[in-house]
């Protein structure tokens, strides 16, 4: 067993263990400032790219010509990339509740979510039903509070307002386990994706979206979760994606810039990332997986993406039967 013998470090001797192995720090009060604030340890996951390998774990020599500077500008980087990543979540969050809560309620009533016979595998729906009741009884939102005041007789609220107590991992459960493969369909129609894609991608997503929420690193992290990409029968927006690092961000961040060309046609995001990818040259977007034609390609160009949609519409209406 490994003794920890490593002591706690002043500010003042975290800057000069830095020096000593080679990080330059022009201002050494502006460090201190930022170690104060920002956890020594924290701040290691954007030097450590930086760390020359060695077969000495007690070795921590940084490569010729890092820079403190450099370490900061990598981590705001991250800060307003998991800010953007946010942005979009959140519409795409909400744009699929409402759809799950549209389709199911049209076509098996306003409390679908409550019958067994819609679901494949029965355990799954009981755990998520406990679940939604768990978020109903203790939601001190308005409407919940109305709904279990007025019809205190029900068990649930009605499934559109079901879908408002929902975190997006609960919804994803929800959406995976649908019995009838059609119904999934007729929720991911309007997004122009074959049901498949769009249920690993709500899966995947919320694994990006804890990392965001727990303020964790995103821009270089090699995700436990893959996403499924579009299939051939949507060739133009397949070709936007890079299969060859399905675990980094690329993916993620195309399929979003994609739904959200649905979603929000007019928002600024698309054009926000480029900005930040744009003005932030310290960060390398092969770390991301992004490919070395990424601003060639269709869906970061403002005249294309718009028509990516259309082809994918199509493509979904064969490939999701």
């Amino acid at each position: 067993m490994t003794q920890f013998h490593k002591p706690a470090l002043t500010t003042d001797q975290q800057i000069e263990l830095l020096t000593r192995r080679g990080m330059h720090i022009a201002d050494c009060e502006r460090a201190q400032h930022y170690l104060t604030h920002i956890n020594y340890y924290r701040l290691r996951a954007y030097w450590l790219p930086f760390e020359i390998a060695s077969s000495n774990d007690n070795d921590h020599a940084f490569q010729l010509g890092t820079d403190f500077d450099t370490v900061l500008a990598i981590y705001d980087f991250d800060r307003e990339l998991r800010l953007l990543l946010l942005d979009a979540i959140e519409r795409v969050e909400i744009s699929l509740r409402t759809r799950w809560a549209n389709v199911l309620a049209l076509r098996y009533g306003p409390f679908a979510h409550e019958d067994s016979a819609h679901f494949y595998k029965p355990h799954i729906w009981q755990q998520c039903k406990d679940e939604l009741a768990k978020e109903y009884a203790r939601s001190r939102e308005t409407f919940a509070e109305h709904y279990r005041t007025r019809y205190d007789h029900l068990n649930s609220p009605p499934i559109w307002v079901a879908a408002e107590l929902m975190s997006l991992g609960h919804l994803s459960r929800w959406m995976q386990n649908l019995r009838i493969p059609k119904d999934r369909q007729a929720i991911a129609d309007i997004y122009g994706l074959d049901e498949r894609v769009l249920v690993s991608f709500a899966h995947h997503l919320t694994i990006v979206r804890n990392h965001c929420t727990h303020h964790g690193r995103v821009w270089n992290r090699k995700l436990s979760l893959k996403m499924q990409i579009p299939g051939k029968k949507t060739a133009g927006l397949s070709a936007m994606f890079n299969p060859a690092e399905d675990r980094r961000l690329y993916n993620t961040l195309t399929m979003l810039a994609f739904l959200m060309s649905c979603i929000s046609p007019q928002s600024s995001w698309r054009d926000r990332l480029k900005f930040l990818i744009g003005t932030t040259p310290q960060v390398n977007p092969k770390d991301m997986g992004f490919p070395a034609d990424w601003q060639q390609r269709g869906i970061w160009l403002e005249c294309d993406a718009g028509g990516l949609l259309g082809e994918a519409n199509a493509g979904s209406e064969t490939e999701g039967k």
